[in-house]
């Protein structure tokens, strides 16, 4: 049998009253004067108490209050994401609520606590955002109202809909903002360079009359003495090449910053470049590995295929063991024959640990174009920036060019082995990594 007091709320006020009766009393039993004017005032405090039982929890007053939580399907990663509390009061007269929404445990917010004074008939919406910084499943509780009458001693508690489950995918906000940004040819906007193209790396089109303008070393003659008038080539960019964003899991990928793992910086960034790229008329692919290759999706260019990109990228997470480049180079070498762009996200913690890694990537990079991206610690460089004090910031500031000197050598150490390297902060890793592949794509390298 369920406890009927259990929506019963008893608020400061009253708890202020008992107290001030209290002394009342106290004041009565040595004072008999005032004996009489405490009873009246507790005879008073008692119809006070009862007047809001009964407004709160007279006939039909259940359904006197209608709440309802409005959440996206999806939340993106690394987005404020739009949350809205739809409430509206059939009292007959106006009352205080307090709306207390149970939030997923893995935001850490405690205060998620909306006032609002509610007019009969009137519906009130509130609305806020949520931020998250993992991928995965977030569970939502009850939406709890607790409503306070005129007089304000006591509150009862609603609880509408039931728990409620959404999806964090990588940041589909982002690959949209950018999507836009491609479609109306605004990338610069966002810190996306125009690439000056080099030579005629483009395929033929077709063959058709000369415009004024037109480059006169496209000029077709064998054409134009056919047909009696000047004809040149027209060209198209290369299509349907394939671009893959290989997504290293290892434990070095684990590190956070600003609250995300480097990990999901690579999936949101690989989720922007494959919808570019598809955009582009390539064909977009996916392989994640850490100790074995853990997933991997072949290039297509098929409607619904980004769709499958994001399933894939939504279940991935890091390891704490070391990734395995030699399971990576036999799984390429066996399953993807036609030379493609294979962007690398990883992470190298030394100059020592990249070159025992560099005969794997350069074994990769013979039969592929390899862009290895890597990531620069940003608090180190700023630790490097500040004024030192004393000793032993000027040995920590030592330490720390120490780190970002060997990432610059391991940088120069791939490209003289031929490998393209990307040194790059996390929050510029989109940016970045897209001008490198519209690089590639205006040289005609892939």
């Amino acid at each position: 049998m369920k406890n009927p007091f259990k929506p019963v709320f008893l608020n400061k006020r009253l708890y202020q009253m008992v107290w001030a009766l209290s002394a009342f009393f106290v004041l009565a039993y040595m004072w008999h004067a005032l004996y009489i004017p405490a009873v009246v005032s507790l005879m008073l405090f008692v119809v006070m108490v009862a007047i809001d039982l009964f407004m709160l929890f007279g006939p039909d007053t259940a359904k006197k209050l209608t709440a309802r939580r409005f959440l996206p399907e999806r939340f993106s990663n690394g987005d404020a994401n739009n949350v809205s509390i739809e409430i509206e009061s059939n009292f007959n007269y106006p009352v205080k609520a307090e709306i207390i929404d149970e939030l997923p445990f893995v935001f850490q917010i405690r205060d998620n606590l909306f006032k609002r004074r509610l007019l009969p008939g009137k519906a009130e919406v509130i609305n806020y955002q949520l931020t998250p910084v993992e991928r995965g499943s977030y569970r939502f509780g009850v939406l709890n109202v607790f409503v306070t009458a005129r007089l304000g001693l006591v509150s009862r508690r609603y609880c509408f809909g039931e728990e409620e489950d959404v999806k964090v995918y990588p940041s589909f906000v982002q690959m949209r903002r950018y999507e836009l940004m491609a479609i109306s040819n605004r990338l610069s906007e966002m810190g996306v360079k125009k690439i000056r193209r080099v030579g005629h790396h483009m395929e033929f089109d077709q063959i058709r009359g000369y415009i004024k303008g037109d480059d006169v070393r496209t000029i077709n003659w064998k054409a134009t003495a056919r047909k009696g008038h000047l004809m040149v080539n027209q060209y198209q960019d290369e299509k349907s090449q394939q671009v893959f964003c290989v997504i290293d899991m290892g434990r070095t990928m684990k590190m956070p910053f600003h609250g995300m793992t480097l990990l999901d910086y690579a999936i949101n960034t690989s989720l922007v470049v494959s919808n570019i790229a598809m955009l582009k008329h390539d064909r977009a692919g996916l392989i994640t590995f850490n100790e074995d290759v853990r997933a991997m999706l072949p290039a297509r260019r098929e409607g619904h295929h980004l769709q499958s990109i994001m399933e894939v990228l939504y279940n991935q997470q890091t390891g704490f063991l070391e990734h395995n480049l030699e399971a990576l180079y036999g799984h390429v070498r066996h399953r993807i024959h036609q030379r493609s762009l294979l962007i690398l996200f990883t992470n190298f913690e030394s100059l020592k640990s990249a070159k025992r890694e560099i005969p794997l990537l350069s074994r990769l990079a013979a039969n592929h174009l390899l862009l290895v991206v890597f990531f620069e610690n940003s608090e180190i460089a700023k630790l490097i920036s500040n004024n030192a004090s004393n000793t032993e910031d000027i040995y920590m500031q030592a330490v720390a060019e120490k780190f970002l000197f060997e990432k610059k050598q391991i940088v120069k150490e791939l490209e003289r082995y031929g490998i393209p390297a990307l040194l790059t902060r996390p929050e510029q890793l989109t940016i970045d990594t897209m001008n490198r592949y519209l690089e590639f794509k205006a040289r005609g390298v892939i």
